[in-house]
């Protein structure tokens, strides 16, 4: 995991405790710089997974100041003199899959972004929902691929997830809100097209989409998990993106198509499928998020917090047993 470069700025005092902090948490180069305006910058350089605990440690240090700021900066590369390897702890080659994580203030900006409802959003998701027709239609999977691409559907989801591991209600709310609005104007848009061109569809892009088998639940709880690592572990999630992408906008695509068009019996089994995918896609960054250790700072807001989480697990949990069962009986 790459290292990080923690910037602590506070009044001057605090520049021997927030040395010794980074000291005592894992800081691998710690500088401190007193200013002019009886003011101190420390840096502390470390590797990601010591993030948190510094950012914590921090905040128990310096309480009710409110005249600090922490800054997090990615670190591109160190060199240094080769003065050989030096020997590792024991504890440091001991797997630890909680340990390795983005701290949740980082993880926090990146997801706010994703559930902002704004012009840009709904313009991608016009934009990927007709180049996504496009491809269903005419069977091109390399429109297909590019409708995934840019399609925006990851944001909203992940940041739904992170507002409940964290019990945030007001970025739950908002995600909530982007993510209907992404998949409403998707499928409105598609039911247009579909009115239009009258169908039937019957390309094999199309009618694979009409159905939802229970390898639809294991492609969905993957693409789910793989999000959520690939943003805990601070690496890109464009690639990830696109699968989620995969799992969401094509079923709601067809669901507007076969609507538009008229074809009821179509759009139930793409609506089951575009349920499943949802559901599954959020139940996996649950638990990744809980396997991972993302939790609130507080005692107080670990409590908050947990209500949400249990509620909306067991929700998730009920209603893809539902869909299981509803697979099973119908053969949707």
């Amino acid at each position: 995991m790459p290292k990080r470069q923690v910037e602590i700025t506070a009044p001057s005092g605090y520049a021997p405790t927030l040395a010794a902090l980074g000291e005592q948490h894992g800081g691998e180069d710690i500088y401190a710089e007193l200013g002019e305006d009886d003011r101190c910058l420390v840096r502390i350089v470390c590797e990601t997974n010591v993030v948190q605990t510094i950012i914590d440690a921090t905040h128990r240090a310096m309480g009710k100041d409110a005249h600090w700021r922490l800054t997090i900066l990615p670190v591109e590369a160190v060199v240094a003199p080769d003065q050989g390897k030096p020997e590792k702890d024991p504890e440091a080659r001991t797997f630890s899959f909680r340990g390795r994580s983005a701290p949740r203030e980082e993880i926090l900006q990146s997801v706010e972004k994703g559930a902002e409802l704004n012009a840009d959003f709904l313009v991608l998701v016009v934009l990927s929902g007709i180049v996504s027709a496009v491809g269903l239609i005419a069977d091109n999977v390399a429109a297909l691929i590019g409708a995934m691409v840019i399609a925006p559907l990851l944001g909203p989801n992940l940041a739904f997830a992170f507002g409940v591991a964290l019990g945030k209600q007001d970025l739950m709310r908002r995600a909530m809100v982007t993510n209907i609005a992404g998949l409403g104007l998707a499928i409105f848009f598609a039911m247009v097209l579909g009115k239009f061109l009258g169908g039937p569809f019957l390309s094999v892009e199309i009618t694979s989409r009409t159905f939802a088998g229970y390898e639809a639940i294991a492609l969905a709880l993957a693409a789910g998990a793989a999000a959520v690592f690939s943003l805990t572990t601070g690496l890109s999630s464009a690639l990830v993106g696109v699968m989620v992408a995969v799992a969401i906008m094509p079923p709601a695509v067809v669901l507007g198509l076969m609507l538009g068009s008229g074809d009821m019996k179509s759009a139930g089994g793409a609506a089951i499928l575009l349920a499943v995918n949802i559901v599954c896609i959020n139940l996996a960054a649950q638990i990744v998020f809980v396997a991972k250790s993302i939790s609130p700072r507080t005692w107080s807001e670990k409590k908050a917090s947990q209500k949400a989480l249990w509620t909306n697990f067991s929700a998730w949990v009920v209603l893809l047993g539902g869909l299981a069962t509803g697979i099973y009986f119908t053969g949707w």
